[in-house]
């Protein structure tokens, strides 16, 4: 990733890193802290998981208004050091005997705000940082931060937990933003196209931008039915394993550090794929890969498990990297901070109801054919693609809006 991490993007890049890193820890010890510190109930934990996701609902769309009329880089500065006083006040409280969990549920809202705004407003800054032709793999070596994230992190969350209890394991997190505010203030404010006047700012911008173009509707459609049906398979995952396949702790450890292993590995294949096969096979190839684990899952064959969870992390980066450049390089310039946040809801709302349906469906008919669902609603979203001008996409678009880089 040398050839692309590189000057203000630089910066960006190791800032987002560090805090994904720390995020990782903040996932698993958040919960721990309920549970093992404050005894939550069941009722209190689905609170606690509910509210951790609803400003991406609720606010996913008034953010990108915010994120495309305010400069970037405070946005990405405040909303670090807001995380750092969040998240310092957990293990603060639980050294001074104070911690409740009504603070937990504060915590987790307010976070997530702040994280909704930085997330939009990094994905926002990319194109302005990087040349048109490096815009793809700028957004493969930001999709490595994740894929890293959420790969290392649940192991490294669980040894802190271990050593220092679960409310200052999440001072790591803490710390993180530390380092993210220091990046974030080094950074120099890109020059953006100027915002349209107030009179003229709607919320629905974003979405008539993602459902008005030509490329970017069979896109969203298609990402939107695939992550809806994904997510139906992933609370389902452990389940299976563990009381229809009688699998141990140690195997269900396997399968993820296998997929997260082969998405790390797909950030790196994806940018080399997209140019081979061009932006518009890389992402079908990408959702087809993804799309298998299901039916892998179904089998209840050990070596078939794993191959699943590996096409799927590769998968999921060789589908992720194209829908992200293309987001970006499509949508007007001064509305890209809309559109990137019109993207997030629809897809983070869609990942909220195939959740909640996946419960449904395997009371009703089982686990086995509910996955073979969620692997037909991802098909079902391949197809929306396949018969879709974006089949064959090579490259990006001549003339399309981009960003100006400073690089």
């Amino acid at each position: 990733m040398a050839w692309v991490v590189r000057g203000e993007f630089r910066k960006l890049w190791i800032g987002q890193l560090v805090s994904a890193s720390g995020s990782a820890v903040t996932t698993v010890a958040l919960p721990l802290v309920a549970v093992v510190t404050l005894q939550a109930s069941a009722v209190e934990m689905g609170a606690l998981s509910a509210l951790t996701i609803a400003p991406h609902l609720v606010l996913g769309l008034l953010a990108g208004v915010w994120v495309d009329r305010w400069p970037l880089r405070r946005v990405l500065i405040w909303s670090d050091v807001g995380r750092l006083v969040l998240l310092g006040s957990v293990p603060a409280a639980a050294a001074l005997g104070w911690l409740h969990i009504e603070q937990l549920y504060a915590v987790a809202v307010l976070t997530g705000v702040l994280t909704l705004l930085s997330d939009t407003a990094s994905q926002t800054m990319i194109p302005w940082l990087v040349p048109r032709e490096d815009l793809m793999r700028a957004n493969s070596a930001a999709l490595l931060n994740l894929n890293l994230a959420s790969t290392l992190g649940p192991s490294v969350a669980g040894f802190l937990v271990q050593v220092l209890t679960a409310p200052f394991a999440i001072l790591v997190d803490a710390a993180s933003y530390v380092v993210s505010t220091i990046a974030a203030y080094l950074l120099r404010e890109p020059t953006r196209a100027p915002a349209p006047e107030r009179s003229e700012v709607r919320l629905s911008a974003g979405l008539r931008v993602l459902f008005g173009h030509r490329m970017l509707r069979p896109l969203v459609l298609s990402a939107g039915i695939a992550a809806m049906a994904g997510s139906m398979q992933g609370p389902l995952v452990v389940l299976f394993l563990i009381r229809e396949l009688d699998k141990s702790p140690a195997f269900v450890g396997l399968t993820m550090t296998a997929f997260g292993a082969a998405a790390v590995a797909g950030t790196f294949i994806a940018p080399a794929w997209c140019r081979r096969v061009g932006l518009g096979r890389s992402y079908l190839t990408g959702v087809f890969l993804a799309s298998f684990n299901g039916v892998a899952l179904f089998t209840g064959v050990t070596p078939v498990i794993l191959l699943g969870q590996v096409l799927a992390g590769l998968g999921m980066s060789l589908f992720g990297v194209p829908q992200r450049t293309l987001r970006q390089a499509l949508a007007p310039p001064h509305l890209v901070g809309q559109v990137t946040a019109s993207w997030r809801t629809l897809v983070i709302g869609g990942q909220t109801v195939g959740a909640a349906a996946s419960g449904v469906l395997a009371t009703a008919l089982d686990i086995r054919p509910t996955l073979l669902i969620g692997t037909a609603g991802m098909l079902a979203g391949l197809l929306v693609a396949a018969f879709s001008s974006l089949r064959g996409l090579q490259d990006l678009p001549e003339g399309e809006p981009v960003g100006r880089s400073m690089a």
